[in-house]
């Protein structure tokens, strides 16, 4: 399938983000999107992660050279982990971690990932938001300890890398693609960006 010569530009620092968006065969650079995630009050957790990912979007869209090429795709990228109405953020350390995981046990968490993609004026192509869900074993204090030990997953959304150890903390799990849970649905990703023209995978990859 031929497509236009397109820059893509990932709104994210995050190492897993560009793990995942290298699945795709993609050419692309990343940039910091330099966007100050505020917490609104009663916002659900899809809308807020709608919302970040379209303010990281349009930031880093907008914050380009002049002289960049109208072509551009700027991809932004959030998520919200929650569980019985309590959003479950990046933990930090080890309590934080340990509080959000004896939260979680026995309990299913939904994963809301969104994106939205923007031209370098800040205008939205495109947002879409998908939902992966995980029913965490009973968690005993031992095994919690045990896993954050090993782990340290103190920069992952609910605690949980679970494509690593974490996967020994699931029971069941409820989705359509599985990189929603890493940060990235990468199936509505890619038809989003063949549908606008993106050749893929590259022809040109070093």
């Amino acid at each position: 399938m031929t497509g236009k010569a397109i820059q893509i530009v990932l709104a994210s620092t995050s190492i897993y983000r560009k793990a995942l968006l290298e699945k795709l065969g993609l050419r692309f650079v990343q940039v910091d999107p330099n966007y100050e995630e505020l917490f609104i009050h009663g916002e659900s957790p899809a809308i807020r992660a709608l919302r970040l990912a379209t303010g990281k979007s349009q930031t880093a869209a907008m914050a380009l050279s002049p002289e960049t090429d109208r072509n551009t795709i700027v991809i932004g990228s959030d998520q919200v982990a929650h569980c019985d109405d309590q959003i479950l953020s990046k933990p930090g350390n080890f309590d934080n971690a340990y509080q959000q995981l004896t939260l979680s046990s026995g309990k299913w968490v939904t994963f809301s990932t969104a994106v939205c993609l923007s031209r370098p004026d800040g205008t939205v192509i495109k947002c879409f938001d998908e939902e992966y869900r995980l029913k965490f074993r009973d968690l005993s204090d031992t095994l919690i300890r045990d896993y954050l030990e090993l782990e340290q997953p103190y920069d992952c959304a609910g605690s949980i890398k679970a494509e690593a150890h974490g996967i020994l903390l699931i029971e069941d799990s409820i989705g359509k693609d599985i990189n929603t849970l890493y940060g990235l649905p990468l199936i509505r990703l890619a038809t989003a960006l063949l549908q606008i023209g993106v050749t893929l995978p590259s022809k040109n990859l070093d």
